[in-house]
């Protein structure tokens, strides 16, 4: 796929929305903002993604416009304060599932029943779980991914070049921290809006 474009259709097991006039408009937004995606999506119908760093409002932004201008039907997992009023009822429209950060024991439990009853479901986590830097990444994704029986999609955001690139799948193993090691190295080069992964 060029750098320089988004794919015309994905394939052909990938959650996906109905065509609407928001795609169209999306899609002649980010051509204008000269962001781009780099990468393929891999054709499988459920998979936990990852997307990092995670340093600004800004990436939610981008994140969601390019949701829906691929026309992909991702659910995404987001702090519980910001589901109130109307953003509230977008993000929830957007695929949205609000997060209580402090009681997370019922989290993983809760997105693997989600697995178990949808036969497509991509499921979006920011590792890092804030905006501000940490030393420790939250395992609550690869956990997700485990219980599930699904793959992890690294992806990130590269603000230097304006880019949401695509990354390899990882089946998670039974070593959460030699995954974790190979995931943080993944990630290593790239940089958000304020700052690397650390």
């Amino acid at each position: 796929m060029s750098e320089a474009s988004l794919p015309a259709a994905l394939g052909a097991t990938i959650p996906q929305s109905p065509q609407n006039s928001w795609r169209r408009f999306c899609r002649w937004l980010i051509g204008l903002s000269g962001w781009k995606l780099v990468g393929e999506f891999p054709d499988v119908p459920r998979l936990v993604f990852i997307v990092a760093p995670h340093s600004s409002w800004w990436d939610g932004i981008w994140g969601l416009l390019f949701k829906v201008a691929l026309g992909l039907d991702a659910s995404f997992m987001a702090k519980r304060e910001l589901f109130v009023g109307p953003l509230g009822w977008l993000l929830r429209r957007m695929g949205g599932i609000p997060i209580e950060r402090s009681a997370t024991h019922g989290v993983v439990e809760q997105m693997t029943e989600r697995f178990r009853a949808r036969e497509r479901l991509w499921l979006g986590i920011t590792p890092e779980g804030t905006r501000k830097p940490v030393r420790k990444w939250k395992s609550g994704f690869w956990n997700i991914a485990r219980a599930a029986g699904v793959p992890i999609m690294l992806a990130y955001f590269h603000y230097p070049e304006k880019t949401i690139g695509i990354g390899p799948l990882i089946e998670p193993s039974s070593d959460l921290e030699a995954d974790m090691a190979c995931i943080r190295e993944f990630y290593r080069p790239w940089h958000g809006k304020h700052r690397g992964t650390t």
